[in-house]
């Protein structure tokens, strides 16, 4: 709730934009709350925070929890907070009892893990993993045409570059962002894998014109083919049901005057699948249709693949590992696929990982409604600590 404080709306929810003030503040707080643990902070050239808890073998590689702190612009105290916070927690909780690990226990922070203020997502893990160039994404710029390398350096978020560590296991705490663990009376959710998914950016463009004088078999309107392209997002999500997501998420119309035909529509699409082979047959869907829409419309459409990150399965050790540390707490759980995108994906590109789930109220999130229990948050933190205490060697 301390975090919640910070960038907190009226609503009671949260909006701590990647590198933003309000984003440096929570990053403070973190990085106040870790150098009190006796943590060693490093800071990475993409922003990402990691706190190290010194082992008896330093020079093993570390296991290492955490999330993100970045938030939407509506969104909720929980996502990423969580599992960041959890890490904080398990660290104190060994010093409490004054337990020294073999390996050492990282605590990270990654860095716009939700692609809101500059996209795509996952940046900080991301580049951590080789998947995307640092100056890639640090020439990324936000709707004001502010690049993120220059944010982090203003809110002195910049580091170092260092080398890239080799990870033991990595372990993720997250609400669940769905309705499955409450409605089946869960507490965990043992997540195997994670959805692929596909981002697009469209651009419509037809004819400006007078909306009084021109004759509608005559006119370019770019908003009418979005409105279609709108329409076969939804009917392919559908098609594909029950494990499909497809969402129209941004709608730009210019120049969005009551009296003037649109000329120009801009669009966001996102498909989701567990399995490649039927995310590849939604793309196929989407790309066929909008041919035939430009024919039909006589518009131009630009269709842009913008993000793809395939379907994941999460490494078998870390995922036994949480059923036993489930077991062992007497939690009831069961496997979940995740149906949104985490750093937990791109860092199982370059380390064995696993990730853990607890019921959010409703399934809300991305929301300022978004809640979790104090009980269910405590249960998914014991578990995430035995899952280490598991996994060490």
């Amino acid at each position: 709730m301390d975090m919640a404080a910070i960038g907190a709306t009226e609503k009671g929810g949260n909006c701590r934009l990647a590198a933003s003030d309000e984003d440096k503040a929570g990053r403070d707080l973190f990085v106040n709350w870790a150098k009190k643990a006796g943590c060693e902070i490093i800071i990475d050239h993409i922003g990402n925070i990691f706190a190290k808890r010194l082992g008896q073998n330093n020079k093993a590689p570390s296991i290492m929890t955490g999330s993100h702190l970045d938030t939407q612009p509506t969104g909720g105290r929980f996502d990423g907070v969580l599992g960041v916070l959890a890490g904080l927690e398990i660290i104190n909780t060994l010093n409490d009892h004054q337990i020294k690990t073999k390996v050492p226990i990282e605590i990270v922070c990654w860095t716009n893990e939700e692609g809101s203020r500059f996209s795509p997502a996952m940046m900080g893990s991301g580049v951590f993993a080789g998947i995307f160039s640092l100056d890639e994404i640090k020439n990324k710029e936000d709707n004001n045409g502010k690049k993120l390398g220059e944010e982090l350096s203003r809110i002195g978020y910049s580091g170092a570059s260092i080398e890239k560590q080799k990870l033991s296991n990595y372990f993720e705490l997250h609400i669940e962002q769905g309705p499955i663990l409450e409605n089946t009376k869960k507490t965990i959710g043992v997540v195997t894998a994670a959805q692929g998914q596909r981002w697009y950016e469209v651009i419509i463009t037809g004819q400006e014109s007078h909306a009084g004088p021109t004759p509608m078999s005559l006119r370019k309107d770019a908003l009418v083919g979005a409105s279609k392209i709108v329409q076969e997002v939804n009917r392919i999500g559908n098609f594909y049901a029950p494990l499909a997501c497809a969402t129209v998420g941004v709608l730009d119309v210019s120049p969005n005057s009551r009296n003037v035909i649109p000329g120009k529509v801009f669009l966001t699409c996102d498909f989701r699948h567990p399995n490649d082979k039927i995310l590849t047959k939604m793309d196929r869907d989407l790309k066929k249709f909008c041919e035939s829409i430009k024919v039909e419309q006589n518009l131009e459409i630009d269709l842009i693949d913008f993000w793809y990150s395939p379907p994941v399965n999460f490494n078998e050790d870390c995922i036994r590992s949480v059923r036993d540390a489930a077991n062992y707490l007497n939690y009831s759980f069961s496997d979940i696929v995740s149906g949104a995108g985490h750093d937990a994906v791109y860092i199982s590109k370059i380390a064995p990982a696993a990730m853990i789930f607890v019921p959010c109220e409703n399934g809300i999130s991305h929301n300022e409604i978004e809640n979790a229990s104090p009980e269910d948050c405590a249960a998914g933190t014991n578990v995430l600590l035995h899952a280490i205490l598991n996994s060490i060697k």
